[in-house]
C-alpha cells in the first residue's frame, strides 16, 4: 500500500519534535552523569578522574548548539554514549539487551488480548443483551478501570506468593544459562505468564469494548442481511461478514493505545522484576543514568511511530478502499 506524503510528513515532523525534546528534557534536569559518576567515585574523585570522566561524557561546557549536533551525529552512528549504571556499557548495549524482553512480553500481551478481546466483542454483539452480553460488557469496562499496578501486586501475591503456580519474577531461571532449547524455552515461557496476565486484563477490556460497537454498527449493513439470506451459519456471517469489517476501530484502537501499553509495562516489569525496558528505565532513573534515559525515550517514541506507521499499513489490506484513495 503507498502512503500519502502528507502523513509521512506527519511523522516525519513527530520524529523531529521527539529528537529536540529528547534532547532538551536531561539538561533540564538537575545534575548530569558527569556529578553522578563523580559522586560514586567518592574521594577518588582527582582532578584528573573529573577530566577523564568528562571526556568519556562528552564536554558538558561546549555550547548548546554544538551539543545538539553531536548528539545528531550520535544518532545517526547509534553512539548513544555510556551508561553511567552500568559503566563501561555503552547505552545501545543496555538497551538492545532489555529491549528483545519488552518486545517478547508486549507483542504476546497485544496478540493474546486482541485474540481474546475481538472474540468477545464480536460474540457480545451477535447476542447484544443477551447473558453473555450482560456478562462479558461490564466486565471488560471494569477491567480497563483497574490500574495495572493493582492487577501486577494482586497478581503476583496470589498465583506466585500464595498459590506457588507461577515463579515470582525474573525472565528465566537464574540457575539456567541462555540456550535454545527446551528447558530454557520453558522457563521463559513459565516466567513471562504471569507479566502477561497482568497487561492483558486493560488490552482486552478495550479491545472487547471497541470490537462490540463496531460490530453492532457492521450487523445492520446489507451484506450482512445478505449472509443470513442466504442461509451461511452464524458463525460464518459472525465473523467472515461481521467481525473481518468491524476490525478497523479496533486496529485503531491498538495504535492509540501503545503508550498505555508501553506505561503498562513499565509498572509490570517494575513488580516482576522482568528485565526489560521498564525495569532498566526505573534504575535508570534511581541512578541518575542520564544517557540511558535518554536513549530509552528515544527508543520508545521510534517503537509508537514505527508501529502506527505499520498499521496504516495494515490498514490497506483489511479495507481495500483505502488502497484505492491512498
Amino acid at each position: 500500500m503507498r502512503i500519502s506524503s502528507r502523513r509521512l510528513g506527519v511523522y516525519a515532523v513527530a520524529l523531529a519534535f521527539a529528537i529536540v525534546v529528547n534532547f532538551i528534557l536531561p539538561r533540564l534536569m538537575p545534575g548530569s552523569p558527569v556529578d553522578a559518576m563523580v559522586a560514586q567515585l567518592g574521594p577518588r574523585a582527582t582532578p584528573a578522574a573529573v577530566e577523564a570522566i568528562k571526556a568519556r561524557f562528552g564536554a558538558v561546557d561546549q555550547p548548546m548548539l554544538w551539543q545538539f549536533a553531536d548528539y545528531l551525529k550520535g544518532l545517526v552512528t547509534l553512539d548513544l554514549g555510556v551508561s553511567v549504571k552500568y559503566y563501561p556499557q555503552t547505552v545501545v548495549q543496555v538497551l538492545g539487551r532489555s529491549t528483545l524482553w519488552t518486545v517478547f512480553l508486549v507483542t504476546t500481551a497485544i496478540i493474546f488480548s486482541l485474540c481474546v478481546g475481538v472474540v468477545l466483542g464480536a460474540v457480545s454483539a451477535w447476542r447484544r443483551g443477551g447473558r453473555f452480553d450482560t456478562i462479558v460488557s461490564p466486565l471488560s469496562v471494569i477491567m480497563i478501570s483497574v490500574p495495572p499496578v493493582i492487577v501486577a501486586l494482586t497478581t503476583l501475591f496470589v498465583f506466585a506468593v500464595s498459590l506457588r503456580w507461577f515463579p515470582v519474577g525474573y525472565a528465566y531461571d537464574p540457575n539456567l544459562d541462555p540456550a535454545f532449547n527446551f528447558t530454557f524455552a520453558g522457563s521463559v515461557f513459565a516466567h513471562a505468564i504471569l507479566p502477561v496476565l497482568t497487561l492483558s486484563p486493560f488490552l482486552i477490556g478495550e479491545f472487547q469494548t471497541t470490537m462490540r460497537s463496531s460490530m453492532i454498527s457492521v450487523l445492520g449493513e446489507d451484506y450482512v442481511t445478505m449472509g443470513r439470506a442466504k442461509g451461511l451459519s452464524h458463525r460464518t456471517v459472525m465473523f467472515g461478514y461481521g467481525a473481518r469489517n468491524a476490525m478497523l476501530p479496533v486496529l485503531t484502537n491498538l495504535a492509540l493505545m501503545l503508550g498505555a501499553v508501553f506505561g503498562g509495562s513499565i509498572v509490570t516489569e517494575i513488580v516482576f522484576n522482568y528485565p526489560g525496558l521498564g525495569l532498566t528505565l526505573y534504575t535508570a532513573s534511581i541512578a541518575r543514568d542520564y544517557p540511558v534515559i535518554q536513549g530509552q525515550l528515544l527508543l520508545m517514541t521510534l517503537a509508537t511511530l514505527g508501529a502506527n506507521f505499520l498499521v496504516d499499513i495494515i490498514y490497506g489490506f483489511v479495507d481495500p478502499r483505502l488502497r484505492e484513495a491512498a
